[in-house]
């Protein structure tokens, strides 16, 4: 096949793979109509969340992540809908600053109704879809490609087959001059040090250690063994054993290259490179963080099946062990089981993901698209208390 990348280029130099109308609730109360409007439209998407605007000790974390995951490149335009409060009026700027491709506003307040919220609305998503199905795909360099390597629902084979075949193809990305980015804080307790080891300068070793000491710390204080707790209950009946087991095999997505920084969370990469972002275990969690820091294409690998998926990314899942892949055959995109069977090399099924990661990003469906998986989930590190 061609190696040839396609995409959409932005006004403020990033690449989108997908030409997504984004239907955006910038309150709680919005989220339901947010899906209704989705649903009857021709091709739009939305996400839900619980949050109604409490400015608690999470606010910054869950502002950058709205107004980056409203600016996700993927996107072609971002319709919000608000009750017309001040901080969802700073989200939007927010996101403008970061550079959202195309705007509109509907603001519940001036319509009066959630009906008439809905007759506003769709007529606009759909004209926005159409414009959206217009634009042609133009060559991209490789740099306009930002992976996202996320794991769930691990298990025994997880680090002999999936994780390590999904590094062969991160490492060939990451040499063409892609950004390749390694969540999961708490997927990598113990094998933080082997991560650090390979750390382009000392104070990007020393970042990634103190990442997992700084959540472990956190943890330790509410009295929780994060490291007794592990692996898993999941983890345990997919054949995982220990702790240390779990993070070896979670640490092989990120291959063998060198990280060239360390990101908080919904940050985004500032050149090319293989970076770690720290970010919570919890899979919907990550990949939110991972769509508001500008990350346009994830590869997620699973023993257990889980069929997560984004609404702006799209999610190529990659399947363990053989049985679940043919067992779950409308959530996984390709089987890394075939390694344990004997039937191909790591090498190969290597090439196999870095040429599905390719297409995907030329265009073709992941099955989480097609089966309309659009979780969203906002992470949140204190206590809500509102001030």
């Amino acid at each position: 096949m061609s190696n040839q990348l396609t995409g959409f280029p932005r006004a403020d130099g990033r690449w989108g793979f997908r030409n997504q109308v984004l239907v955006l609730p910038l309150h709680s109360a919005l989220s339901s109509v947010a899906r209704k409007i989705a649903d009857a439209s021709s091709g739009a998407v939305a996400v839900s969340h619980d949050w109604s605007g409490e400015r608690d000790g999470d606010y910054d974390r869950i502002f950058k992540t709205i107004s980056g995951f409203a600016a996700n490149p993927n996107s072609f335009a971002t319709i919000f809908l608000t009750l017309n409060t001040p901080h969802e009026l700073e989200i939007i700027k927010a996101a403008q600053k970061i550079g959202v491709n195309h705007t509109e506003i509907i603001n519940l307040t001036e319509l009066g109704s959630m009906d008439k919220l809905f007759e506003v609305t769709l007529p606009i998503a759909n004209d926005l879809v159409v414009q959206a199905k217009k634009v042609a795909r133009v060559p991209a360099p490789w740099s306009a490609l930002h992976l996202g390597l996320e794991c769930g629902g691990s298990d025994a084979l997880s680090g002999i087959t999936a994780n390590p075949a999904l590094g062969v193809a991160s490492d060939r990305l990451v040499e063409l001059g892609a950004v390749s980015v390694l969540g999961e804080t708490t997927e990598i307790l113990g094998a933080e040090h082997l991560l650090a080891a390979r750390a382009i300068t000392p104070e990007v070793g020393r970042q990634i250690v103190e990442a997992v000491a700084r959540y472990e710390r956190s943890i330790n204080y509410e009295g929780i063994d994060m490291r007794g707790a592990q692996p898993s209950r999941g983890n345990i009946e997919g054949g995982l054993t220990t702790l240390e087991e779990k993070s070896l095999g979670a640490a092989k997505k990120a291959g063998n290259a060198q990280f060239t920084g360390v990101l908080d969370y919904a940050d985004p990469a500032p050149k090319p490179g293989l970076y770690f972002m720290d970010t919570p275990g919890h899979d919907t969690e990550q990949l939110t963080g991972f769509a508001a820091s500008g990350i346009n294409i994830v590869v997620f690998t699973s023993g257990r099946g889980t069929p997560t998926g984004s609404a702006v990314m799209p999610t190529i899942k990659v399947a363990t062990n053989t049985p679940m892949a043919e067992s779950v055959p409308d959530f996984i995109d390709l089987n890394a089981g075939t390694i344990a069977d004997g039937t191909e090399t790591l090498e190969e099924v290597g090439a196999r993901i870095f040429d599905e990661i390719l297409a995907v990003a030329n265009g073709q469906l992941t099955k989480a698209e097609k089966g309309l998986h659009h979780e969203f989930s906002l992470s949140r590190m204190y206590n809500t208390v509102i001030s």
